[in-house]
C-alpha cells in the first residue's frame, strides 16, 4: 500500500511538511508506503475551463507546462492521499488550489477515477482560518468519492515560524491519530 501527499506550502521544510511527515511516521509503523510531492518551486496554474480533459478522457489535463499531470498520475499510483496547505488570508495556497481544481477535473472527466481511495487533509495555521483549508481539502475528496479518516480534531497543527508546529502537542497527536487511523481504514479497504 502506499500513500502519497502533496505538500502545497511554499516552505518545502515548513510547518505543513512536519505535520505530514507525523502522519507519514504513524503510516509507515503500519508498513504503508510513503511519498512526498513538494508543489512549490513549480509555476503550477490554475484551471482554463478548456474541457479537453472531458474531451479526451485520458486521464490528463491538456496543460503539460507544470507537474499537475505528474501529480494525478501519483495519485492514480497510490491508495492513499493527503493534501496539506498552510493557511493563507482564511484559505489554500493558490498551487494547492490549482492542484485541487485541474485533478478534480480530470478525476469526475475520467468516470471518478480516485473513488474509493483514501484522502485526507492537513493544515498548518498561524492562529485561524484552517478549517476552511481543511473543508475545501474534503470536498475535494467528497466529490471524488473518496472515503476520508477522522483524527480527534479537525487536522490542523498551529504555528506561524518553522518549526512552531512542533511545540502544538495537540496538533502533533492530531496528525499521530489521523495516521493510526489512516492506516486502519487502508488496511480494511485492501
Amino acid at each position: 500500500m502506499k500513500v502519497v501527499a502533496f505538500n502545497g506550502s511554499p516552505r518545502k521544510k515548513g510547518n505543513t511538511w512536519l505535520l505530514i511527515n507525523h502522519v507519514f511516521r504513524k503510516l509507515e509503523e503500519e508498513g504503508i508506503e510513503c511519498e512526498l510531492v513538494n508543489l512549490t518551486g513549480n509555476s503550477i496554474r490554475g484551471c482554463t475551463a478548456c474541457m479537453k480533459c472531458r474531451e479526451n478522457m485520458d486521464q490528463r489535463c491538456s496543460i503539460n507546462t507544470d507537474i499537475i499531470n505528474d501529480c494525478i498520475k501519483k495519485m492514480l499510483e497510490a491508495d492513499g492521499i493527503i493534501i496539506g496547505s498552510p493557511t493563507y488570508f482564511a484559505s489554500l495556497t493558490a498551487e494547492t488550489k490549482a492542484l485541487i481544481d485541474r485533478a478534480g477535473y480530470v478525476a469526475k472527466a475520467n468516470n471518478s477515477m480516485l473513488k474509493r481511495k483514501v484522502g485526507a487533509a492537513v493544515s498548518a495555521v498561524r492562529r485561524a482560518g484552517s478549517l476552511n483549508v481543511f473543508q475545501a481539502i474534503n470536498n475535494f475528496y467528497l466529490i471524488n468519492e473518496m472515503i476520508i479518516p477522522g483524527s480527534v480534531y479537525w487536522n490542523m497543527g498551529i504555528g506561524r515560524d518553522i518549526g512552531e508546529v512542533e511545540a502544538d502537542k495537540e496538533g502533533i497527536q492530531i496528525m499521530q491519530k489521523l495516521g493510526e487511523n489512516m492506516a486502519w481504514l487502508l488496511k480494511k479497504l485492501q
